[in-house]
């Protein structure tokens, strides 16, 4: 997929799906910009789909950012809840209106989440159910990693499945994969240098399962 840079440096063309996908990007904030994990996502996404069909799944995007992932998963006939945070959520908003409008089956839906606090109240399990939950380069050098995987367990029900894409650039990148991989059954999908994509379900499914054989 190529990267143009059009009238100026924040705005930039991909093309997924067989649609031209137009992206502004704000350097005023991490979450604003377009990370290499997410082109990964999209390619596997795109590429795979009898792997990971989104067709018609309730989606969930922890940490949607640019917006991109979202756009692609709805592209391919998802119904997408984008998160993050309240200063990411404009520039969210407006890439993927400007993207999926008129083009998709489902509209996406952008809701502000901050990662492991009070989900059970605000998020209930019982209600909050998703097929899929996707999220890519989420884990970087900052302070909530255990909040994001508290976040990932919260939201990875029985019924569902977790694709996580990072780069890996720091020894708590490593950490976390690590205690990634004990919280969940994991297979890898894909590695590419430090790029790695995983495949996610919860414990507990499994555990209930042999309980009830």
């Amino acid at each position: 997929n190529k990267r143009h840079n059009l009238t100026s440096q924040l705005w930039y063309m991909y093309h997924y799906a067989g649609q031209d996908i137009l992206i502004h990007e704000s350097i005023d904030s991490y979450g604003a910009v377009m990370w290499p994990a997410a082109l990964a996502l999209c390619s596997f996404l795109e590429n795979n789909r009898h792997t990971v069909d989104l067709e018609g799944k309730e989606v969930l995007e922890l940490g949607a950012g640019t917006g991109l992932v979202t756009i692609v998963a709805s592209l391919l006939g998802a119904a997408v809840t984008a998160t993050d945070l309240p200063d990411v959520l404009s520039n969210l908003r407006a890439n993927v209106m400007r993207n999926t409008r008129g083009r998709c089956r489902h509209t996406p839906r952008m809701e502000v989440l901050s990662w492991g606090y009070d989900l059970e109240r605000t998020h209930p399990s019982s209600v909050y159910r998703y097929d899929y939950v996707l999220a890519a380069d989420v884990v970087y050098h900052h302070d909530y990693l255990d909040e994001l995987l508290a976040t990932m367990k919260h939201f990875c029900g029985p019924d569902t499945t977790l694709i996580w894409a990072n780069k890996v650039r720091f020894k708590t990148d490593l950490t976390f994969t690590d205690n990634f991989t004990k919280t969940f059954n994991t297979s890898l999908l894909v590695e590419d240098g430090e790029m790695k994509i995983f495949m996610a379900t919860s414990r507990e499914t499994r555990q209930r399962r042999n309980d009830s054989l």
